[in-house]
């Protein structure tokens, strides 16, 4: 038997480039619906939910309200991950990537087909909150079980780029979400908020049958056959990811904070400020977003490919440090106002503070764990971070800028984020040579 992941055999199982490939574009097309179903409901919440389910109280506590609502799904994503981390580490990673993907879609649908508060009252704002809750124990359990096939079935010298093409799943989701909404946002705003709001959550049910399909064809990771033959699964793998490795879970937590909080600050507590503060148009912003999306199409694989030759740590240095630099001039550039200068500040600021952290975490959170309890350390720690830094960090943002009167307390915010990040980066241990199997 051999352990050896330079040819790529695990025990007496040879992967091969085209099995390697077709779970990469599984996994992908996955994480890429998944996406695009989280994060249409962040562009909905900044532009018209505060109308629609929060329409009787102040303007600025409604568009608070909505991205609470928001919020919401972020807090359910660590309970999926430990869900759905504890069975995907007990009965293995490629059945609970389907029902994941069943569970996203079926919530995402849902919201579609909402009566709005004028239609029922209190009780759309309860639903549309439970469905939220709904969409993030889905998402809290695909990404893990995404990163950790890929991860499996990857030769050692490649896991960084093969990682990084779930990672892309991100920008791919928000490109394809960003075009939806802006065909959306371009009707007479009347249309929008009677119908024209509920297309791009429809359209999701399409999307969840392709996933299916070819999902339904990807093999088991042969790591955890492995582990299954010489029964190394442990009962309870969230506890023991905790237990065992407490400073990966913690580091984990560290290394997603920054990125996970920028990502969002651009592509929702901006849509806001930058529509409603700034008063540009939503068209602007929206294309900036996409704009931005499609060169990380490029650089995340980029990233991930350097990941492989320098090693995961030093691109959260860099990441990190020019969150630091970035912070106020990025409200600087956007106060200009011009096109131009809108489209590539948030072009660099996406790729240089989200792309360049982002683009390793498919491969390096799950490297930090033992193979045993894999999913459901990565998935958890994660997501804890996304919980924080994610769901917290616009609505963090729009009650200072609404108290503050201006965007310097954010800019502080994201710059002590970005100090976690690199403490964590500093405590966290180089993992692009080690071997997968425990």
């Amino acid at each position: 038997m051999t352990t050896s992941y330079g040819a790529r055999t695990v025990g007496q199982t040879i992967e091969q480039p085209k099995s390697i490939r077709s779970v990469v574009f599984a996994s992908s097309i996955g994480t890429i619906i998944e996406w695009y179903d989280f994060l249409i409901y962040g562009m909905a919440a900044a532009l018209v939910f505060n109308k629609l389910f929060f329409p009787n109280i102040d303007p600025l506590l409604g568009t608070l309200a909505a991205l609470g609502s928001y919020a919401v799904g972020f807090l359910a994503r660590p309970l999926g991950g430990a869900i759905f981390g504890h069975y995907g580490d007990r009965l293995g990673r490629k059945s609970i990537l389907m029902l994941t993907l069943v569970l996203m879609g079926l919530g995402t649908f849902l919201i579609g087909v909402l009566p709005t508060y004028s239609q029922i009252g209190i009780w759309a704002p309860v639903m549309l909150v439970s469905l939220r809750f709904i969409q993030g124990i889905g998402l809290g359990g695909e990404w893990g079980g995404a990163a950790v096939m890929v991860l499996e079935h990857a030769p050692r010298n490649r896991r960084g780029l093969y990682g990084s093409f779930v990672q892309v799943g991100f920008p791919l989701g928000l490109v394809i979400a960003t075009l939806v909404f802006g065909a959306v946002s371009k009707m007479p705003e009347a249309d929008i908020l009677s119908w024209g709001w509920r297309v791009p959550f429809l359209v999701s049910a399409v999307l969840i049958v392709l996933g299916m399909f070819i999902r339904a064809n990807v093999t088991e990771s042969p790591v955890f056959e492995r582990m299954k033959a010489r029964q190394e699964i442990v009962k309870n793998p969230v506890w023991q990811a905790i237990v065992r490795h407490p400073r990966s879970f913690l580091v984990a937590i560290g290394l997603k904070i920054s990125e996970v909080s920028w990502v969002y600050m651009l592509t929702v507590f901006i849509v806001v400020y930058a529509t409603g503060t700034l008063k540009l148009p939503k068209s602007l912003i929206l294309d900036a977003i996409l704009i931005a999306a499609l060169v990380e199409l490029i650089t995340i694989p980029l990233f991930g490919w350097l990941s492989d030759v320098v090693g995961r740590r030093p691109l959260y240095f860099i990441g990190a440090i020019f969150t630091i630099a970035f912070a106020y001039p990025l409200f600087w550039l956007l106060d200009l106002k011009t096109p131009e200068a809108v489209i590539l500040t948030v072009v660099v600021a996406m790729s240089m503070g989200h792309g360049l952290m982002f683009a390793p975490e498919a491969t390096y959170f799950p490297e930090l764990f033992g193979a045993n309890v894999r999913y459901s350390g990565a998935s958890f720690g994660f997501q804890v971070a996304a919980a924080i830094g994610g769901g917290f960090s616009p609505v963090l943002a729009t009650a200072l800028a609404g108290y503050m009167g201006g965007t310097a307390g954010v800019s502080i915010m994201l710059i002590v984020l970005a100090l976690i990040t690199l403490l964590a980066a500093f405590f966290a241990r180089e993992t692009k040579n080690e071997s997968l199997i425990n």
